[in-house]
């Protein structure tokens, strides 16, 4: 029996022994293909040579050294340049955490103290996290009821209903919506919506606050989600693929914002470990290889991963009992009509050697987000096992 704190009675369980690329390898010979790249986190693959190298090379320069902000680290400072080089000029600085809800809790708390206000408005649907004011702002009750109370002063709205903009008002301090809702089972709002919900929040002195911890990064075959919808965000928050596999998050947000949290109080946000040197060199390097500005790797093309995910979306949609495909790159759900449905096909992918996985908000679909590494001959393969899996399943 294992020392380890379960979060479900029913987890996989597999022993892992190492993964490489789409792989991984346990303990039993065995070896699965990584659809969901370890829940959107290994985008690049696992073990990407170039992220590995800059990690051993960290190691062997320091670890933690102080706690963060109170050190010069260049390893940091390297990659707060190269994060913010691809953001807009708005968005001008960069605090480093150790997760995307801790991002989430610092752009909630950054909304709070440059607004002077209390209410906040999220979303029926969202997922920005577990920790308490990351899960006051999200939407599945049935994850929060135990943990009440809460954060007073939220308030949910539906997406794309442009009624519910009549909630923002004078007295909010902040809007936060993951531009591409995920655990909703990947939820696209419309660029009308989202252009009148930036409007509203310029017209209140709201700051809209973009969760992008799945989303971002390539992961919709743009560098980032809100530029499908040629909007910007006051707040940004990143995580998951940004540390190529190590433990990472980011807020982003203009200087004069950041500038807050140092003066009443002092330390307006702390952390011990955020900003990791071994940590940010794996962001630095994974940011190397997804802009090209890696020599050693081959330079991913956003264009190529929309390629990939219209080519998964046309084969997958011939499946056996498949309601619907909602898909936008490389980030999909799809809807099989029942939970019943997407245990089998989830069950059946396992079996046949491929990790695919439930939403926590969308019982009736499963997800992949695979990554941006993929050959096609791989994808191909990997569609041909899920095809497998999904057969029989209307029936049943």
């Amino acid at each position: 029996m294992s020392v380890l704190a379960n979060t479900t009675n029913h987890p996989m369980g597999l022993d892992v022994e190492r993964a490489e690329g789409i792989w991984i390898y346990t303990t039993d010979g065995k070896r699965y293909m990584d659809m969901i790249s370890g829940i959107g986190v290994s985008a690049l693959g696992h073990g990407h040579p170039t992220i590995k190298e800059a990690i051993k090379a960290q190691v062997d320069k320091h670890l933690h050294v102080m706690v963060y902000g109170e050190f010069n680290q260049s390893a940091s400072q390297s990659a707060g340049q190269k994060l913010i080089d691809l953001l807009p000029d708005s968005l001008d600085s960069v605090y480093f955490t150790n997760s995307g809800a801790e991002a989430n809790e610092a752009a909630l708390k950054l909304a709070k103290r440059v607004t002077g206000r209390s209410k906040i408005v999220s979303f029926h649907g969202a997922y920005h996290g577990s920790t308490h004011g990351a899960l006051s702002v999200t939407g599945n009750e049935v994850k929060k009821s135990a943990f009440r109370p809460l954060l007073p002063d939220v308030h949910f709205i539906n997406l794309d209903d442009p009624k519910g903009l009549q909630v923002i008002d004078d007295n909010c301090a902040a809007v936060i919506l993951e531009t591409i809702q995920g655990d909703a089972g990947m939820r696209v709002p419309s660029v009308k919506y989202m252009r009148a919900l930036r409007q509203k929040c310029d017209d209140t002195g709201t700051l809209l606050i973009l969760d992008e911890i799945q989303c971002g990064l390539g992961r919709t075959g743009k560098m980032f989600a809100f530029e499908h919808f040629e909007i910007e965000p006051d707040i940004l928050t990143l995580g998951k693929a940004l540390g190529g596999g190590m433990p990472i998050g980011a807020m982003c947000a203009s200087q004069s914002s950041m500038d807050l949290f140092t003066h009443d109080p002092e330390l307006g946000h702390i952390t011990t470990f955020g900003g990791h040197p071994v940590a940010c060199a794996a962001a630095g390097a994974f940011i190397d290889v997804l802009t090209g500005a890696d020599e050693t790797s081959t330079a991913l093309s956003l264009t190529r991963i929309q390629q990939h995910g219209e080519h998964i979306k046309a084969r997958l949609a011939r499946g056996e009992g498949v309601r619907e495909i909602r898909q936008i790159g490389l980030f999909f759900a799809i809807d099989m009509g029942t939970p019943d449905r997407v245990q089998k096909v989830v069950e059946g992918c396992l079996e046949r050697g491929l990790i695919s996985f439930w939403f926590l908000s969308c019982p009736t679909a499963f997800r992949i987000a695979p990554p941006y590494t993929m050959t096609q001959e791989e994808i191909d393969a990997a569609c041909d096992i899920i095809l497998a899996a999904m057969e029989n399943t209307a029936s049943q």
